[in-house]
């Protein structure tokens, strides 16, 4: 039990009607989960609207609300705050309600287009075979130590967040590390007018935040790729003094998200100068020899991509008090995170690689990892490709144009059709190839259908990369999930 003035702290308020020391027995933002005596947040959806619910809530036992605007009809029996920004109010209103969790504990926040699952995971990782105690927020599962908790949203909703940090501490974690995505800092600005900021990180305390890079991705939300941009932008602006930010020295966007910080800077890189700096000196499908600030070692991971993780996860295990060496040395037996450049070899001689691969630039960096490692090999790459419906329509040719222009042959296929016409999508990512990349090209819509017919295409030496999906065992046709495992479907097949 709380009072609804302590939970007001920390956040502008535009106006208070009734007893604000009135005791609060629980919070929350879904009207039908208010039980008697709950403060209840009512926040605009993308499809409803909470500020409808309020009665709703009032009736079920709420005896405080917050809202952006007042109802029609005011209850004697309930306190109603006016706030300009309930998503935002939500976030401080969970932070306290917990007790501020994220001030008691080393909170690292990973943000960016790719990477965030793989930097956020290796930490976790890195500090468990350190001998300490952590937790893990990521779009493939919450960990508190070797707790597994299954992960619904890339950035879970603040009071789940807060809840999940609380959990932690009485667990013991020390460290805990966190994919930001841009949905869950973005204000209002950086979104589509008639969409909502979500605002889900709103009053957490972050000791460090380290950002990957920026391609096109969520344009369905954002709008604009300046909107998308400045939404990671403001995750670092709004970092504390005494917490470190580390950059991407090597994505054009590195050092414009450090400008306005009040974090001490820091930068990594593979091709300039930087406090972090990695060179690849060997690269094939076991793994890669790197020279790290120097010092070599040997990494079971493959591409530049992944020499650009490792580089990142490096950097902060030092500015986060770890030996060098004793870092270097668990870098070099970490495991690869499932779904991200994950290989499963063929009895018949070719390799099948999965990875989570959805936007044209890490797409094509899989793509340029593995014909990397081709070069001077008469091995073929065969990709498996689609893109998830009700997203940003706009990235669908290009992603066929990335694929086909780096593959021997190229198959579409549906990846999470959801409420789209699968073939509209295939249409959509058709509109990108001229004829010549056409002929280059199946078109299966059937993702079973598509990966095995890539594993009978494919000889000895070849690579067959099913992309898109990764750790996902699920495909949403309409609205309803049905189980699906690209690894398990290559599994099937990889004997044929």
């Amino acid at each position: 039990m709380k009072k609804l003035n302590e939970l007001l702290k920390n956040f502008v308020y535009k106006e208070i009607i009734g007893n604000e020391n009135v005791e609060i027995s629980g919070v929350n933002f879904d009207s039908r989960k208010v039980a008697k005596g709950d403060l209840f947040v009512a926040k605009r959806g993308d499809t409803t609207d909470g500020h409808d619910f309020i009665p709703k809530a009032i009736e079920q036992g709420a005896v405080a609300v917050v809202c952006e605007k007042l109802p029609a009809e005011i209850s004697d029996a309930c306190c109603y705050v006016v706030v300009p920004d309930s998503p935002e109010a939500l976030g401080q209103i969970a932070c306290a309600w917990y007790d501020y969790p994220s001030e008691k504990l080393t909170l690292v926040g990973v943000t960016g287009t790719n990477g965030k699952t793989t930097i956020a995971t290796l930490l976790y990782q890195l500090f468990r075979r350190l001998g300490y105690k952590v937790g893990l927020l990521s779009t493939v599962e919450n960990r508190i130590n070797d707790q597994v908790i299954e992960a619904k949203l890339t950035t879970p909703e603040s009071l789940e967040i807060n809840h999940l940090l609380t959990q932690m501490l009485e667990a013991g974690c020390q460290y805990a590390f966190m994919e930001v995505s841009s949905h869950s800092v973005a204000h209002r600005g950086d979104v589509k007018p008639h969409l909502v900021a979500h605002r889900r990180v709103a009053g957490l305390h972050f000791a460090g935040a380290i950002f990957t890079n920026l391609t096109q991705d969520h344009l369905d939300f954002h709008g604009t790729m300046d909107n998308y941009r400045d939404a990671k932008k403001r995750f670092f602006d709004e970092l504390p003094a005494e917490a470190f930010a580390i950059t991407n020295l090597d994505d054009k966007n590195g050092e414009f998200m450090l400008q306005n910080t009040r974090a001490k800077k820091y930068t990594y890189t593979l091709r300039a100068m930087g406090d972090f700096k990695t060179k690849v000196l060997e690269n094939d499908f076991s793994g890669m020899l790197l020279s790290v600030n120097g010092r070599e070692v040997h990494v079971p991971f493959v591409g530049k991509f992944n020499a650009s993780n490792l580089t990142a996860v490096y950097g902060t295990a030092i500015l986060l008090g770890q030996d060098e060496l004793e870092t270097l040395r668990i870098i070099s037996s970490l495991d690869s995170v499932s779904g991200r450049f994950e290989p499963l070899r063929s009895p018949s001689g070719y390799t099948a690689i999965v990875d989570y691969a959805h936007t044209p630039d890490a797409l094509s960096n899989v793509i340029g990892t593995i014909n990397q490692v081709l070069q001077g090999k008469s091995g073929r790459l065969i990709t498996v490709v689609g893109c998830g419906g009700d997203r940003d329509k706009t990235k669908r040719p290009i992603m066929a144009q990335e694929a086909v222009n780096g593959s021997w042959k190229t198959i579409l296929t549906s990846d999470n059709p959801r409420t789209e016409n699968p073939q509209d999508i295939l249409n959509d990512m058709l509109a990108g190839l001229d004829n010549e990349q056409r002929k280059k090209t199946l078109v299966i819509a059937d993702r079973r259908e598509a990966i095995r017919t890539a594993c009978t295409l494919a000889q000895s030496g070849d690579v067959v990369l099913v992309a898109g999906k990764g750790h996902e065992n699920y495909q949403i046709i309409g609205t309803e999930k049905f189980h699906f495992d690209d690894r398990e479907e290559i599994k099937e097949f990889i004997t044929i």
